[in-house]
């Protein structure tokens, strides 16, 4: 049915917005296990056929039948069992599957939406590639990423970061839906053509409570004024929504569009894997070789330095030398730049050189209060520092800004919520599929320790070690930055309990 939504569990899903919550957390699922997901869950005890289900996940498409397996075993993963131990979706031999769990309709009209925000808010949802060509998709991305950039600096409106409105790429666009499911009451859409020179964008914002559109506008520039369109836009926007005149703060543009290309491209394959963070880091090379006087690729270069060896056990202290390094010249670059002040302070509270990262933290919130990953970091931050109840805070505004986040929001709320002593959160927090690419086996298996659960704490431990086999608690501890005795104890009290090297 056009509209419903799915109660099953702790999970309700969203089919027409492309969501899964689990106890009213966004929960990452890809496109086609979304679909496989609806199709079982629209008919709960029905056993359906893989061809239907091959049909329903990847339409007048075809594939081999192990793609449909695949995506089934992800899908339990995700899921994990139910309340009685059993399975979700259940395997029909030689036929299908099944859906087993009791499913609850809801009327879409009954849902719960996120309270507003006391500002006006927006989501910038992601500007169509209306090209002939998709390598112009990375051109696209950029611009959205910039509108969402422009006006996040702006102190009076309320602006969903990146990753969530990304969430929405491809997607069927149900305003009231996606407005909903953000909790915010302004959309902006729009598309985009890159051709011969020229750009040509297209631009709307939208009420969504009411369905009015409040402004639209068709851009036909130059390409060399792509960025005086987008400050353009921006004004536009603030001046719809705020009721005066004006654009955003003037922000440092780059001076090669190649270079910026690449910066987008460059920051999808940051968190992937080691193989895709050194393909990012050749891009950000030849990016920075391009436009010297460009900061993002440094910004990214620095954080690419320092995941470089997260993958392998942490960064050595020559990485963590040379991240610092491009950090600072970030900074240098464009003082104004929240994401490379948050960037720099992160990597200075590692470095211990902790009242200059306090002062770069509150100058990029300073700078853009909208700044998602700014809150998060600081979050991680604080919390080490034993401000535990302040990072708990800090995380969950993360969390309201970016709704979709990266899986390092979720072992940023998980190691929160251990150092509170929510033992129970924790666990369900770092049992989430999402976290599972970042090192969050390690508080997963202290949380389940301090419950007492110490089977299954070793057995995440072994985990854990399978791929960080260089891991010890002193290493670690030695390199955290704590700044509270009683914290690093409580940390390390729950890693000895469950089991990890000294």
């Amino acid at each position: 049915m056009q509209g419903s939504r799915f109660a099953f569990g702790p999970f309700v899903l969203d089919p027409g917005a492309g969501t899964l919550l689990r106890d009213d957390v966004p929960v990452a699922v890809g496109h086609r296990g979304l679909q496989l997901l609806a199709a079982l869950v629209g008919r709960p005890g029905d056993i359906l056929g893989k061809a239907a289900l091959m049909d329903a996940a990847w339409p007048g498409m075809a594939v081999e039948e192990g793609n449909l397996t695949v995506q089934i075993a992800a899908l339990r993963k995700l899921l994990g069992p139910a309340a009685d131990g059993s399975q979700w979706i259940a395997t029909v031999p030689r036929v299908g599957y099944r859906f087993t769990g009791a499913v609850e309709q809801l009327d879409s009209a009954t849902r719960s939406p996120l309270p507003l925000p006391d500002k006006p808010s927006i989501a910038v949802l992601p500007f169509a590639n209306v090209s002939s060509d998709p390598d112009q998709d990375s051109f696209t991305d950029g611009l959205t990423e910039d509108l969402i950039t422009d006006l996040s600096r702006i102190p009076g409106l309320f602006v969903i970061a990146r990753n969530s409105a990304f969430a929405y790429k491809g997607k069927a666009m149900d305003v009231r839906g996606i407005a909903r499911d953000l909790g915010v009451r302004y959309l902006l859409e729009g598309s985009a053509r890159r051709a011969a020179g020229r750009v040509r964008i297209n631009a709307q914002l939208v009420d969504a409570v009411s369905g009015d559109l409040l402004w639209a506008e068709r851009f036909d520039r130059s390409l060399d004024d792509v960025f005086a369109v987008q400050d353009e836009v921006a004004g536009r926007i603030v001046e719809a929504l705020l009721g005066r005149l004006g654009t955003p703060p003037p922000r440092k543009r780059p001076g090669n569009l190649e270079a910026y290309d690449l910066c987008v491209r460059a920051r999808r394959l940051m968190d992937d894997s080691p193989q895709t963070a050194r393909e990012a880091h050749l891009m950000l090379t030849r990016a920075v070789a391009l436009d010297p006087g460009y900061a993002e690729p440094y910004r990214w270069l620095a954080m690419n330095h320092w995941m470089g060896r997260v993958h392998s056990g942490g960064p050595t202290e020559e990485s963590r030398s040379v991240a610092l390094e491009l950090a600072r010249k970030a900074v240098a670059i464009d003082p104004d730049h929240a994401g490379c002040r948050w960037v720099l302070a992160y990597l200075l509270a590692y470095d211990r050189s902790f009242a200059e990262a306090d002062a770069e933290f509150a100058r990029a919130i300073e700078l853009d209060p909208n700044e998602a990953d700014a809150w998060a970091a600081l979050s991680d931050i604080a919390v080490l520092a034993g401000r535990v109840e302040e990072g708990l805070g800090h995380i969950r505004k993360a969390f309201r800004l970016n709704p979709f986040p990266a899986s390092w929001y979720h072992l940023a709320l998980g190691q929160a919520q251990y150092a509170a002593g929510d033992y129970e959160a924790a666990v369900e927090t770092l049992r989430r599929d999402e976290t599972y690419r970042t090192s969050s086996r390690r508080f997963l298996a202290a949380s389940l320790a301090q419950l007492g659960r110490l089977d299954e704490a070793r057995a995440e431990v072994e985990l854990f070690l399978v791929g960080n086999p260089d891991f010890t608690i002193r290493h670690w501890t030695e390199r955290e930055p704590f700044r509270d005795a009683a914290t690093l104890a409580h940390f390390v009290d729950g890693c000895r309990k469950a089991g990890l090297p000294e």
